[in-house]
């Protein structure tokens, strides 16, 4: 059985994308809950937008992360 893959994908604020790793999830609860309390050091690492993939798809809107 494959489980399914859930991650973040981190943009700067000219979306590019950052190598700021991010964990892979086995639910979408689990991810969301993840970038509820590390959102601050992503910000602080130049991340101005999280996106929530699925399988490598992208699966929810687009969550901007507020400058700190």
């Amino acid at each position: 059985m494959i489980r399914p893959r859930w991650e973040w994908a981190l943009d700067d604020a000219d979306g590019g994308a950052l190598s700021v790793p991010s964990p892979v999830f086995t639910t979408q609860y689990d991810a969301e809950q993840w970038l509820g309390e590390h959102w601050r050091d992503l910000s602080a690492e130049g991340g101005a937008v999280a996106r929530l993939l699925h399988d490598g798809n992208q699966a929810a809107p687009s969550v901007p992360l507020p400058a700190v």
